[in-house]
């Protein structure tokens, strides 16, 4: 069985050959065998972002500031994905957010 990160390259390697549909069915496999892979949470926001499927991106954009509560890449992140599917309120409070984070709280 392949783990996470594993999948989650193969997952890349079908985005790059164009294969969006293909690398947000790897990346939700990589889930099922590693439910808290950050890497594959992160990839699938911007992928279901792209599909014009929103509350799934932003859903896995919020769980990757809930694993990686201390990065303010985590928080940019969901404010870009929240601005892209109409979120403004919510993308600005997690670019606040981001901004606390890189100050130091």
């Amino acid at each position: 069985m392949p783990t996470a990160d594993q999948m989650y390259d193969e997952a890349h390697q079908l985005k790059e050959n164009g294969d969006l549909e293909g690398a947000v069915q790897k990346l939700q496999e990589a889930l099922q065998a590693e439910p808290d892979h950050t890497l594959s949470h992160s990839a699938l926001a911007v992928h279901l972002q792209k599909l014009g499927r929103p509350d799934e991106a932003i859903s896995h954009a919020v769980r990757v500031t809930e694993l990686e509560p201390t990065d303010p890449f985590s928080f940019t992140q969901l404010s870009v994905i929240c601005q892209r599917c109409g979120k403004i309120q919510e993308a600005e409070d997690a670019m606040a957010r981001a901004q606390q984070i890189q100050a130091g709280g």
